[in-house]
């Protein structure tokens, strides 16, 4: 078996431990760094950190157990991986939070991890209104080159999603279940247009994981994890989307919150965010504003960027500048200036963020693109 079979096998070995909550894995790892590590201990190590004489059995044992294996396999199909915690491609954003998944089990495009994410949450009962926002909001943000995260849910998860894929954007979701199951089965086309829009489907889970309600908690802080911010759009005063919201709030990220109808019961969520220190949303250009210092970070086309006022413009840089140019006086589409400017997909969709948050451009419907005027 190749080393990185073999750390990877370590690590599922480790998840999979019985009695081994993730507070006494996070000390084990903290005691001793790796998974590796912990199982090349002697069981006189282990007994005295008062592990269950099972955990230790499990850990210590030569074979391979029979789940570990199946993980392994499934590996081995398109577009299926496991990353644990010490992997490079583990994404930085997630190791912060307190209790980081020791491994993620990931179908599709697993290079997303690493792309600036904004989380959208909400009621699994919308108003045809809140699934509107959802949709529109992360249809925009999407356009503008943001990863959209979320949980798969039905209402407002399943919404948001969506807006991602009008144009082909990106989008992960975030499961409470193994990678091998899907839930609600309701989204089975979705979970699939995910996938083929080169998406990612992402779980903690092991494989064969039921959706239990315990977990859904769980799952909500890697959405949280992931992402610079989350929005929620519509939520219940008693809802996951705002165990979501607390745990951004712990974890540092933004939090953003849509108003509503005071006769509105899905809104009484995001009032109560806002008077806890949400941010009120009307627009986009609101979320955009508080993000604008991170993106800019995680971005990296425009590190020499000083805070300045909104009535200012900053000086263009020649890249820059020569996308504005290539927009011209009519509005355009990502195509048309991958066409007419000679750069990726990619560069494009992230310069046209830069230049939105400086006031140079404005998106439309219908995926289109133009200047402002000054």
């Amino acid at each position: 078996m190749a080393d990185e079979d073999a750390c990877l096998s370590d690590w599922l070995i480790v998840q999979h431990a019985p009695d081994l909550g993730p507070g006494q894995l996070q000390s084990l790892l903290q005691l001793y760094g790796d998974a590796r590590q912990i199982r090349a201990k002697k069981r006189a190590d282990l007994s005295e950190l008062k592990l269950k004489p099972t955990t230790i059995d499990y850990l210590l044992q030569k074979e391979l157990p029979e789940e570990v294996v199946t993980a392994l396999r499934w590996t081995e199909q398109s577009d299926h991986q496991i990353i644990p915690v010490s992997a490079a491609d583990y994404p930085a954003q997630l190791k912060t939070i307190a209790l980081p998944p020791p491994v993620l089990y990931a179908r599709g495009n697993a290079s997303l991890l690493g792309e600036p994410q904004l989380a959208i949450v909400g009621s699994r009962n919308p108003s045809a209104g809140g699934r509107d926002n959802a949709r529109q909001f992360a249809h925009h943000f999407s356009h503008a080159g943001l990863v959209i995260t979320s949980g798969l849910a039905l209402g407002i998860d399943g919404a948001a999603h969506e807006g991602a894929l009008i144009d082909k954007g990106a989008t992960i979701a975030v499961m409470a279940t193994g990678a091998d199951r899907l839930y609600p089965a309701k989204h089975k086309k979705l979970a699939e247009s995910i996938l083929e829009n080169d998406g990612l489907l992402l779980t903690e889970m092991p494989l064969g994981t039921q959706p239990l309600p315990e977990l859904f908690p769980q799952r909500n802080r890697i959405i949280s994890g992931l992402s610079l911010g989350v929005l929620v759009v519509e939520a219940a005063i008693r809802s996951g989307s705002l165990i979501t919201a607390r745990l951004a709030s712990e974890q540092g990220r933004e939090v953003f919150a849509i108003p509503g109808s005071i006769h509105n019961p899905q809104a009484r969520g995001c009032h109560y965010l806002i008077r806890q220190g949400a941010k009120l949303v009307e627009s986009a250009e609101d979320i955009l504003e508080e993000l604008a210092p991170q993106l800019r970070d995680r971005l990296q086309f425009r590190p020499e960027l000083e805070t300045q006022a909104k009535s200012s413009k900053p000086a263009l840089d020649e890249d820059h500048s020569r996308l504005l140019n290539a927009i011209g006086h009519d509005a355009v589409t990502v195509d048309q200036l991958v066409d007419r400017s000679g750069f990726s997909s990619k560069e494009v969709s992230s310069m046209l963020l830069i230049l939105e948050l400086e006031g140079h451009v404005q998106s439309e419907a219908g995926g289109f693109f133009s200047r402002k005027s000054i």
